[in-house]
């Protein structure tokens, strides 16, 4: 999908159709009002004022007649500049563009408005030359928005639409928007029994429903078995911290915006942890180490809480409170690279598993002239940024560098996965750490007995539970592959009365072989049944009638496939559990 505010000329057509709209608007609702109608990623709105009169969804087509109608006069867009005295007295009835203008910088002597036949607004530009050239747009939808995006301010109403030059451009836009409703992981969520919020928990605080503990308890086992094979050792800590905790690990100083506020207990001051490094800090330090005891790997799966503001919490993908797959490496600077290698090696691991193909890896590095953002040892940045250059290189994966874009405690790895609608998301990240091991005075024996500080390894591979599973959800459309899926196996009897007993028989052979599956035993309609079954997007139903029956035979579909297949119920067990034990794709049936 095309970035309207990167594209000059598709910025301009857009914001040109924002005041089309506000012009149909006006035609239609005298009394309207108008806020600002600025150009966004893809496309453009305006917040309107109609003095308690609501725009509704159906009312939208109408506004489209009215701004066609606008667009056939053709009326030429004018630009007119008026001092500000000026423009006071123009829009004198209007509190919004009064506001607009006494907020305008001093030095702004001159105004610009724009004048399209009977309407005129106020805008920098710049704009088409006719309303003629605003030919092919779309209104998409109308919510409710806050003056200013303050609370305590008026409720305007905020009407969302794109403009494109030619029709083709924009049927394939609209089809993209389609495209991403259908793989809006909160309808997915929602159609699927994996989540759920609600107001009296909170916002950004989701509810995992039984589907979804099922799916984030596939995804720990997944992980953690990785994790143990590669000599991690996972640990539970509290999630929350004492505020001298934080001010310790410097969080308090540098994040401390992002956490929630703290709270008194007896005589201690605690917050909900933000991240679990400064825990795992301690884990460390609760024992003496050698050089030979390095690397020490410590994993958890860990609860945390970070303020997100309420406009940008979004179903699983941007939460108050998430889980991350976390873990703390503490090395030695000559073991640096080969942990980092490996680090890299389990992400594409985890990638190639999941069948996730198109992503990047951005090396963000340290901007040398800036001696105020970084910890300040030449030595340890140029030998680390360099060493991590040659694992990339030696693994042959594509990267790019990103110079000042580091951590102030050192140099970061990021993944960034294009996902199959919208922009890149980053799930997997490595950082270096040269600085929080000094912060808590953390130590090993080197061979020649002098007491030397580890460097850390700040890595998760997932990202958070919450938006790996937001991202999986859309990339598949919530059809999971069979071993994450939460129900594996619908089995469907033809008639309940002749085949009950011998789906119940299925059924608790597949159970026996650690399956996941249901009987559909309602009396229903074999057709309704199997609907029901893809609705659900469960990966295999059976159908089990008087052949199967008298056969001792299974029939499967496969979801989103057409053909059913015949087998004995001993091929049927071998083959769903090698799909399920070699965690097959469901493009690889």
């Amino acid at each position: 999908m095309i970035n309207m505010k990167e594209n000059e000329k598709l910025s301009i057509l857009n914001h040109s159709c924002a005041h089309l709209l506000a012009q149909a608007v006006k035609h239609l609702y005298p009394q309207a009002k108008f806020w600002v109608g600025p150009v966004i990623e893809d496309g453009f709105y305006y917040d309107i004022d109609l003095d308690g009169e609501v725009i509704k969804e159906e009312d939208l087509a109408v506004i489209e007649k009215e701004m066609k109608k606008c667009a056939k006069d053709g009326k030429r867009i004018i630009r007119e500049e008026i001092s500000k005295k000026d423009a006071l007295e123009k829009f004198k009835d209007d509190p919004y563009k009064i506001d607009l203008i006494n907020r305008m910088d001093e030095s702004e002597t001159i105004i610009s408005c724009y004048t399209q036949g009977d309407f005129t607004d106020l805008c920098r530009g710049p704009h088409v030359e006719t309303t003629k050239e605003l030919k092919h747009f779309k209104l998409l939808k109308v919510s409710g928005a806050y003056w200013k995006g303050d609370a305590k301010n008026k409720m305007l109403q905020r009407i969302y639409g794109v403009c494109y030059e030619n029709e083709e451009d924009l049927e394939e836009h609209l089809k993209l928007i389609e495209e991403a409703k259908q793989r809006d992981h909160r309808k997915i969520g929602k159609d699927l029994d994996i989540f759920m919020s609600h107001d009296l928990v909170g916002k950004g605080m989701p509810l995992w429903l039984p589907n979804g503990a099922l799916i984030r308890k596939q995804l720990e086992n997944y992980i953690y078995e990785k994790e143990r094979k590669l000599g991690y050792h996972h640990v539970y800590t509290p999630c929350v911290g004492t505020v001298d905790l934080y001010k310790t690990s410097g969080h308090w100083d540098h994040y401390k915006e992002n956490m929630f506020p703290s709270m008194k207990v007896d005589e201690e001051e605690f917050v909900l942890r933000p991240m679990n490094c400064p825990h795992h800090m301690l884990v460390y330090g609760n024992s003496l180490h050698s050089y030979r005891d390095l690397p020490i790997r410590i994993g958890e799966f860990a609860t945390d809480f970070r303020y997100e503001a309420s406009g940008a919490v979004k179903g699983l993908e941007r939460v108050r409170c998430m889980c991350q797959n976390d873990a703390h490496l503490f090395v030695t600077p000559e073991q640096i690279g080969e942990e980092f290698k490996k680090v890299v090696s389990l992400i594409l691991d985890v990638y190639h598993d999941f069948g996730l193909e198109n992503y990047s890896f951005r090396l963000s590095l340290r901007d040398k002239e800036d001696k105020e953002k970084y910890f300040d040892d030449d030595k340890m940045w140029d030998e680390a940024e360099n060493k991590l250059r040659e694992v990339l290189n030696e693994l042959g994966v594509d990267y790019f560098e990103a110079v000042g874009e580091a951590a102030f405690y050192g140099p970061k790895l990021d993944v960034e996965v294009k996902p199959a609608v919208g922009p890149e998301v980053t799930l997997s990240t490595c950082q270096l750490d040269f600085l929080l091991p000094r912060r808590f005075d953390l130590s090993y024996i080197d061979k020649d007995g002098s007491r030397q500080v580890p460097v850390v390894l700040h890595r998760a591979i997932f990202g958070t539970f919450d938006r790996f599973t937001a991202f999986i959800l859309e990339e598949t459309k919530g059809s999971l592959p069979s071993w994450l899926a939460p129900v594996q196996v619908n089995v469907i009897p033809v008639n309940n009365e002749y085949h009950l007993d011998y789906a119940s028989e299925i059924k608790e052979l597949l159970e026996n072989e650690g399956i996941r599956v249901e009987v559909d035993g309602r009396n229903e309609k074999l057709g309704y049944k199997m609907r029901e079954s893809t609705i659900r997007k469960i990966p295999f139903s059976l159908i089990l009638g008087n052949s199967e029956r008298d056969n001792q035979t299974i029939s499967y579909r496969i979801y989103g496939r057409e053909e059913t297949t015949t087998v004995s119920k001993e091929e049927f067990i071998k083959y769903i559990k090698e799909v399920v034990d070699t965690k097959k794709l469901n493009r690889d049936l």
